[in-house]
């Protein structure tokens, strides 16, 4: 908790579903995408019933005002877990209350949990706040290393 804004980070489970779609839909639109809830919910029931992803949510007394997604990859070099934080969101309203840190502390705490060697993402070059976020949380941007990606 943070401010004047009382809120409580849990761990995602199938039956949060219903609560997650219009957050992660949200998500999707402020990146660009069109409104498509049914394809969220179906992507995100594949998630659960795959145990294809970690989503933890920020929940106050109206409901969920933001979430995280965390993805499981692996690291050869280091031959250990790695996580990508592929999805980070906060309502408008609960934006700069400290939710989003909060999410992501608990994404940090579940990457120890499990033996992670590290926590890795990417944002927008024009995603300021987010940066600015991350860097406070001890995220060092990448110099040394040229991401590609290849789009189909």
């Amino acid at each position: 908790m943070t401010g004047d804004m009382d809120y409580r980070i849990t761990r995602a489970t199938p039956d949060d579903l219903q609560v997650l779609v219009p957050l992660f839909d949200a998500y999707r639109v402020f990146y660009g995408r069109p409104s498509d809830p049914a394809m969220a919910q179906a992507f995100l029931r594949e998630r659960f019933e795959r145990d294809e992803s970690v989503i933890f949510l920020a929940r106050d007394g109206g409901g969920v005002i933001g979430f995280t997604q965390l993805y499981p990859c692996f690291s050869s070099v280091s031959a250990r877990r790695i996580w990508v934080l592929n999805d980070l969101y906060v309502e408008a309203r609960a934006r700069r209350s400290g939710v989003a840190r909060a999410l992501m502390e608990a994404a940090h705490a579940h990457a120890r949990d499990t033996g992670a060697a590290r926590v890795t993402l990417c944002t927008a070059r024009d995603n300021t706040p987010a940066q600015v976020l991350y860097e406070s949380l001890g995220y060092m941007r990448e110099t040394k290393m040229l991401a590609y990606a290849l789009e189909f």
